[in-house]
This record gives structure tokens, sequence and C-alpha cells, in this order.
């Protein structure tokens, strides 16, 4: 919903509200709305691929919405926005998560790493490297979150076998089917014992 719309909406059941109430209810609804204006945006301190930010943010903002509007972050991808396909999938403190399913605002004071902050300037990270050797991708799109919860499953100890990889990775959905690319990539990267 756009903001015109928003505030159309908000002034039309605002004047409703007035031709109806009471006097006794005008004064509580004038302060209603002085408590819920206060509440519209929040501020939020994250630090994102090693770089702090500080947004104000509607509450009901999503991490991925945060990532891809507020700070053009645009590697992590919105696929069902329903947590179904993984597309989204970034790291919260070390940890794999599907940032469409997650407030912004719970994510205050934590380290997040997305698609973009795992090269190291020109020198890929192993596990980007290991998919364009492997040819771990096809149109692309689910990549980035296939990348980033492929290190998560070696870092959690869940690729000791092709079976473990495959449940493990089970969250990510690939429309194009590189299955058996993206599990020879990252079995090569666990055999490899590269630092993740």
């Amino acid at each position: 919903m756009n903001e015109s719309r928003r505030n159309f909406l908000k002034q039309s059941t605002a004047l409703a509200a007035l031709s109806l109430a009471p006097p006794t209810l005008l004064q509580a609804a004038e302060n209603n709305e002085k408590i819920a204006s206060y509440f519209e945006t929040i501020p939020v301190e994250l630090t994102v691929n090693g770089v702090k930010h500080k947004v104000t943010i509607e509450p009901r903002t999503t991490l991925l919405d945060l990532l891809r509007e507020h700070l053009q972050l645009t590697g992590t991808k919105k696929g069902c926005d329903h947590g179904q396909c993984g597309a989204c999938t970034v790291h919260v403190d070390g940890r794999r998560i599907n940032s469409c399913l997650t407030l912004a605002c719970m994510q205050h004071n934590k380290q997040i790493t997305t698609i973009e902050g795992l090269a190291k300037g020109d020198t890929l990270h192993p596990m980007q490297e290991a998919f364009i050797k492997h040819d771990g991708f096809q149109c692309g799109y689910c990549t980035p979150g296939q990348i980033m919860s492929a290190i998560a499953c070696i870092r959690e100890g869940h690729a000791n076998s092709e079976q473990d990889i495959r449940e493990f990775m089970s969250g990510n959905i690939c429309r194009c089917g590189a299955y058996p690319n993206i599990v020879a990539a990252i079995t090569e990267v666990k055999q490899g014992g590269h630092k993740l």
C-alpha cells in the first residue's frame, strides 16, 4: 500500500470516528494517535557485511526488505516470501535464516552476512568458486541463497555425505534442477577443508 493511500485511509477513518464520537472519547482518540505515531517507525542498529548501519524502519519490516530496499543489497533474493524456497537465506550471527520470515527489528545489534559479504575484494569465497567450477547454477536466481545455505551446512556439520547434504539443503529450492552440481560443489569445499 503506498503512502498516499495509507494517509487517505487514516484520515477517512479518523473523520468517520470523529463524527460519531462523544466529546469524552475525542480526548482519548487524540492521545491514542500520539501513541500510535510514536510506534510507526523504530530505530534499528545492525552490522551487515562488516558495516554498521543505523536505520529507522516500520516495525513490520522484514530483514529481507531492509537489506533490499533500505541498504540496496539486492543479492539476497525475494522468492516465495513465505520461507519455502530459501532464496533469501542469509547468516545472522553465523546461523542461516530465511530473511523473509524474520523482522528486521529482531536483529538489533546482530551481525548479518549476505552474499555480497563473502568475497574478499576480487577473491571469491571457496563456495562461490566451487559453484562456478561445478556449474551449480543455471538461471542463478536461487544461487545466493544456495551458497549461503551451503556454507552453513558445512559449518553445522551436516555435509558428511551426499545424503546429508541433500537433506540439510532441502530448504533451498532450485527450479532449474542443478541439485547434483550443487551437491558436488559442497562436497568439494567440505573435502578441501576450507575455513568457512
